[in-house]
Order: C-alpha cells, then sequence, then structure tokens
C-alpha cells in the first residue's frame, strides 16, 4: 500500500485499554505458557495497530506542521502515549512475574525479559503527568525550530537550505550565511534557554520520582541499553580524547591547508575543498534515480527493499516551508514498511539520506519479514545507527552515480567529515551528562560548559566574535539534546563500527557484506555487544579500539590523496 493511501484513525486510548486489560486477565488466568503466548501475541498485533496509527500522524505532522489537523493529532498522541506506555507496564509486569517464565524464556528469548525488566524501569503512573509536558515541550522545541526562516539575499528560505551556502567557496558568503544562521538562533534566545530549562528540570524531577539522584539513569533505560552504561560511555569517550582528538586536529590542519586559510574559522569548518565540496550532480530525481540503480546493483536484497520502498512512496526528501528540520526513518509496523523523512539541500548530504536513513529502512525491511517481536525488531540505538552508518560506506562502489567526476572528493570528504563528527559527537554527550548532573545550571553556566568542552574534543575551532556561536549557545541547535537525551552518543559508537565494516570491505567486500547482512537480520534478538562479537568486530568502548581504528583511517587517508 501506498503511503497516500495508508488510512488513518485518531488511535483510541479507551478501546485501547479496554483490550489491554482484557489480555491482562487472560496472561493472570492462564493455565499453561501456551495460553500465555497466544495472549501475548495477541497484545502485539493490538500494538502494532496502534503505533501504525501514530505514525502515521507523526509523518504527515512532520511534512507540514502548519496542518492544523494532524498537528492537532500529533498534540492528542503527546498526551496519551504516558497511557499507553503504563498499559504495557502492566502487560511486561505479567510476563516478568509469570509463573511459566522459563517456558516463555524459552519461547521468546531471555533478552525479551531483560529487555523488559529495563522498560518497566521508565515509568510509573506518578509521572504521567511529567512524561505528557516533556512531550508538549519537545514538540514545542521542534515546532519552534522548524518555524526557522531567515531572509537571504532578498529571499525567505527556510534554515536548511542555508546548507549549501554554509559550504561556499567563497569565505564572505560562509561567513554571512553563518552569522545569518546564528541570528535567528540569538532572536529566539530566551525561548530556548526557557524550553531547555523546563526539560532539565521536568526530566530531573522523573528521575528522582523514580528512585535515582538525577536522570541519567532513567534517561540511559528509556534508550533500552541492556549492556553497556555510563562507565563503559565515560571510557569510549576518554579514548576518543585521547587517541582520535589529535589526529581530526591533524586532519583539520590539513583541511586549512587545503582551502588555503591561515587558521580555520567556525564558518570555515564545513568547506573540505577550495573549490567547493563534493556535490551530488543532478536533479533531485535524478538523485533518487541513482539510488534506486544502486541499490538494485549492490545486493538481491537491497533491489527487493528498494523497489518496495519507492514503489509505496514511502519517502519524502525535498525541504519546504512548514516542513520540520532534521531526517529521520520511521515504521508502519501493520504493514512492514519503514518511511524516510529528510531535507534535501543540494549538498552530499542528500545522498548520504539514500545511504544513511536507507540503512534503517533496510534493518526494520529484513527484521519485520522475519517476525520478530516489536521490541525485539531492532537492537538499541547504537546497532540501529550502525545498521545507518555502514551502510554509508559500504555503497561506495556505487558514489559515482551522484558525484561523477566529483567522486574521489566526496569519497575523502566523507571519510574525514565522519572521522571529525565523532569528537563533536562526545562533546553533546559529555555536555548532557553534565546537564542532568547539574540541573540548577544557568543558560549562561550551560553555555560556559560547552565552551569549555570545545577546548577539550575541539581544540581547532575558533568561533571569532559569531553570533550564538561565540557565547556557546550552538548547542541549541543540536534538536537531540532537547528531545533525545543520551542518543547522540550512540552515532559515534556507531561511526567506529561503520568504519570497521569498511576498512573490512576494503580488504573483501563481498565477505564484509555478508557480516553487515548477517548483523542487520539478527534484528534486536542480540546485545549490541553480542551482535559485534558476532560480527567479528571490536566493541567500540574496548581498550584499544579507537587507537586502532584512528591509525587505519590516517594510513588510508595519507595513501588516497586528491
Amino acid at each position: 500500500m501506498k503511503f497516500s493511501e495508508m488510512p488513518y484513525t485518531r488511535p483510541d486510548l479507551e478501546k485501547f485499554r479496554e483490550e489491554s486489560g482484557k489480555v491482562l486477565e487472560k496472561l493472570r488466568a492462564a493455565a499453561t505458557a501456551e495460553e500465555q503466548i497466544e495472549a501475548y501475541l495477541a497484545y502485539e498485533e493490538q500494538g502494532k495497530q496502534l503505533n501504525t496509527a501514530c505514525s502515521i500522524a507523526y509523518v504527515r505532522h512532520t511534512i507540514d506542521t502548519r496542518d492544523e489537523f494532524y498537528e492537532k493529532e500529533s498534540d492528542y498522541i503527546d498526551q496519551i502515549s504516558p497511557a499507553i506506555q503504563e498499559l504495557d507496564q502492566k502487560v511486561n509486569l505479567a510476563l516478568l512475574e509469570s509463573k511459566f517464565r522459563p517456558q516463555l524464556e524459552e519461547r521468546f528469548g531471555k533478552l525479551l525479559f531483560r529487555n523488559l525488566e529495563i522498560s518497566v524501569r521508565c515509568m510509573k503512573p506518578e509521572i504521567m503527568e511529567l512524561m505528557q509536558e516533556e512531550n508538549r515541550l519537545t514538540s514545542e522545541y521542534q515546532k519552534l525550530y522548524a518555524s526557522a526562516v531567515v531572509e537571504w539575499q532578498g529571499e525567505t528560505l527556510p534554515l536548511p537550505k542555508l546548507g549549501p551556502f554554509l559550504q561556499s567557496p567563497d569565505r564572505a558568503v560562509r561567513k554571512a550565511a553563518c552569522e545569518t544562521n546564528g541570528r535567528w538562533f540569538d532572536a529566539h534566545r530566551e525561548e530556548l534557554d526557557e524550553l531547555y530549562d523546563k526539560l532539565v528540570k521536568n526530566r530531573t524531577a522523573q528521575g528522582k520520582a523514580m528512585g535515582y539522584a538525577n536522570y541519567i539513569p532513567l534517561g540511559y533505560d528509556r534508550l533500552g541499553r541492556n549492556c553497556w552504561g555510563p562507565e563503559e560511555c565515560a571510557a569510549f569517550r576518554d579514548q576518543i580524547a585521547r587517541d582520535m582528538v589529535p589526529l581530526v586536529a591533524k586532519v583539520k590542519a590539513d583541511q586549512a591547508k587545503r582551502i588555503g586559510v591561515d587558521k580555520l574559522k567556525f564558518y570555515d569548518d564545513a568547506l573540505m575543498f577550495p573549490d567547493g565540496n563534493a556535490n551530488p550532480q543532478g536533479t533531485p530525481d535524478d538523485i533518487l534515480a541513482a539510488g534506486r540503480e544502486m541499490y538494485h546493483e549492490l545486493s538481491p536484497e537491497t533491489k527487493e527493499f528498494i523497489d518496495f520502498l519507492y514503489d509505496g512512496e514511502l519517502l519524502d526528501v525535498l525541504s519546504k516551508e512548514g516542513k520540520a528540520p532534521g531526517g529521520y526513518c520511521t515504521d508502519f509496523a501493520a504493514y512492514k514498511a519503514p518511511f524516510i523523512f529528510s531535507n534535501f539541500n543540494g549538498t552530499a548530504g542528500d545522498v548520504d539520506v539514500l545511504t544513511h536513513e536507507a540503512g534503517h529502512a533496510f534493518a526494520f525491511y529484513r527484521s519485520a519479514r522475519k517476525d520478530y517481536l516489536s521490541s525485539l525488531m531492532s537492537p538499541t540505538m547504537e546497532g540501529c545507527e550502525t545498521h545507518s552508518m555502514s551502510m554509508e560506506f559500504l555503497t561506495a562502489p556505487w558514489h559515482g552515480k551522484f558525484f561523477g567526476p566529483a567522486t574521489r572528493k566526496y569519497e575523502i570528504g566523507h571519510c574525514e567529515s565522519s572521522l571529525i563528527f565523532i569528537p563533536y559527537g562526545c562533546m553533546v554527550d559529555e555536555f548532557q551528562h553534565i546537564m542532568y548532573e547539574q540541573p540548577e545550571l544557568t543558560p549562561a553556566q550551560r553555555n560556559e560548559v560547552w565552551l569549555n568542552l570545545e577546548k577539550k574534543y575541539r581544540p581547532w575551532m575558533d568561533f571569532e566574535d559569531l553570533p550564538f556561536y561565540s557565547r556557546g549557545a550552538g548547542w541549541q541547535r543540536q534538536l537531540h539534546i532537547y528531545m533525545s537525551p543520551f542518543y547522540y552518543i550512540d552515532y559515534c559508537m556507531a561511526q567506529t563500527m561503520a568504519f570497521q565494516f569498511w576498512l573490512a570491505s576494503l580488504e573483501n567486500r563481498e565477505e564484509a557484506w555478508k557480516k553487515y547482512l548477517a548483523f542487520v537480520d539478527l534484528g534486536g534478538t542480540r546485545t549490541f555487544e553480542d551482535l559485534v562479537r558476532g560480527a567479528g568486530m571490536k566493541l567500540p568502548y574496548a581498550a584499544g579500539c579507537i587507537r586502532e581504528i584512528g591509525e587505519k583511517i590516517s594510513r588510508w587517508i595519507d595513501e588516497n590523496p586528491l
């Protein structure tokens, strides 16, 4: 079924409450494990229908945040989602307390029950109002960001369309675009500060209500992390600061020489080459057509997937006024269909959508056809991001379809940009840990923390006197800090995994693809640690991992000049 044909009916909370109540009764009254299994599978199916309706409303709202109908539906879903989580928790508790648990573990696997134990720690009725307020605040931030338009060269543009000018070979244009971007955030300084302050205090209150000293343990639980915690995360960040920041500093010094500046300024950061970064050739339709060809040639599995995606209208990628910023992949479980959302802006990022977000979509497409339980459909977030970031590199032999004679430039830029990203992502993560360890910080103190972390993770960065950025508020551009606390480090860990798959593909592409496909096809039936070991890779936070990867990448960069 095409996306435009998918019907939407507002989720009926009372009906779902009634049906879940019936399931709960069956679970409690069951005389055999089979009866409980049957009841739980029925609840699974109800959940798929409900979640599909919620996803349809979310996608249609983000495609046009001015659409009053779907704005109201999105607000309604924000309001009822904590109640749905409470109903889920009751069912999960009944499974955890089952006298047939050994038989259930044999049928569904022990990992399901580990995950359920984590999920029941994520909420209780007393924090429902706080959760509803949190949803409202994040929606308010997203709507504010989506409303961002700026005056640029006589035109009114949505903020994402400044992207190409931030990469202009003309330094004056880059600086002007950066200033224009910063002025919008400065104009909304009070709103952005207030929203984040409310979110930190709200989440802190939730954490304390759940019995924690702060929000951090609850934040980790809400990401479903089932095999590593803050200690492993800190060990990973330490490796990045010690072993990768010096390597990136060298890459940035080479970039400065390449583009002909004595010292990199913040507005130089995105320009990798003096004549401009590699941009895709052709129109958005040409890019989409090239993407289809690429996946047809990559493997039989990706050919089947991309035809399903395109024929089903399961992507919306053009930037337009009123559209929410950023990009994501979601799914419509009832139709076993993924959906890709993005904002094309004429840069290489448009191609990254067809590799990164398509990596997510491909993983869901594969798992959905194996009929895993919903909670085992996908691994934890670092595993999901491994799907997407690895696909960016495994599609390298086809990048010429998009970039033509600029392909080599793109490959070098993509490698270096991926490397440069990791310290930034670690900075985002450490910033959030400090914010929730010290929720009483003022907006000015939060900005000071950010500037200090810049010195640790990006010592090459010079913000000059740029509006917004020079006062340390640049973190407010990062949607994840407001909307998905502690998620960002998953990208960093996944990037180290993507580098490992890429390095393996340079030695034997077919063998690397088999390992990747096996990683993807296990969905969430294994922990991240087990998935990594099963693929013959090293855990990102294992001692020495970052140094080894960094040395190999550094060697590739030296051996493959433009």
